[in-house]
């Protein structure tokens, strides 16, 4: 029960990080705002709080696919309780929250799917440099993400609270979630061939 409990405690810290990044890429914007961005994940990954996509690349067992279920909903809770907080505090940037994400009408599924899959590719290897305490992978991997227009699925649930208070847990959300979890995972091809080679 401990566990469970820190992991919804870290999980909701993580939310909140990767809001605070959000918040000051809506009020920035441009390449300013994409690199202060990356203050959010390098807090998550030094304090090791518990995020989605910094987790979902290395689950092992299904037991760890529960506790990465928990994380993102606890992650989605981070996001809604700092949204709440930021509407008070800075309510012009539910416009900028609104003009955000209408740019993203005419995507189409398949689109909105593998920007999701490269978010994610991007996020692993950023946390799994940082886990090791190199910083500058990460530093470039998160404004490469919001740059190229990339879908993260716990800063889009920043937006989206942000902007109305709801979150889209339909089809659209769902396919951000599959594709960032897909994309964590990719580097793993990799592992597993060096790792025959290595025996070979």
């Amino acid at each position: 029960m401990k566990k469970i409990v820190e992991i919804c405690t870290s999980s909701i810290l993580a939310g909140l990080c990767i809001s605070i990044g959000c918040v000051v890429n809506l009020t920035v914007g441009g390449v300013a705002g994409a690199v202060l961005f990356t203050f959010g994940l390098i807090t998550v990954v030094h304090y090791q709080y518990k995020l989605y996509t910094g987790t979902a690349g290395f689950v092992k067992s299904w037991m760890d696919m529960g506790h990465l279920l928990l994380i993102l909903l606890f992650n989605i809770v981070g996001c809604l309780l700092t949204a709440l907080c930021v509407r008070n505090a800075i309510p012009n940037l539910i416009e900028s929250s609104a003009e955000l994400l209408a740019k993203r009408e005419s995507v189409t599924s398949m689109q909105a799917f593998l920007r999701s899959v490269f978010c994610g590719f991007l996020m692993t290897t950023a946390v799994n440099f940082g886990r090791k305490e190199k910083w500058l992978p990460l530093l470039f991997a998160v404004p490469v993400f919001i740059l190229s227009g990339f879908y993260h699925c716990i800063a889009d649930a920043f937006y989206l609270f942000q902007r109305d208070l709801s979150l889209s847990i339909g089809y659209g959300y769902a396919i951000t979630v599959l594709g960032n979890f897909i994309g964590c995972n990719l580097y793993r091809i990799e592992f597993k061939e060096s790792k025959k080679e290595e025996k070979e």
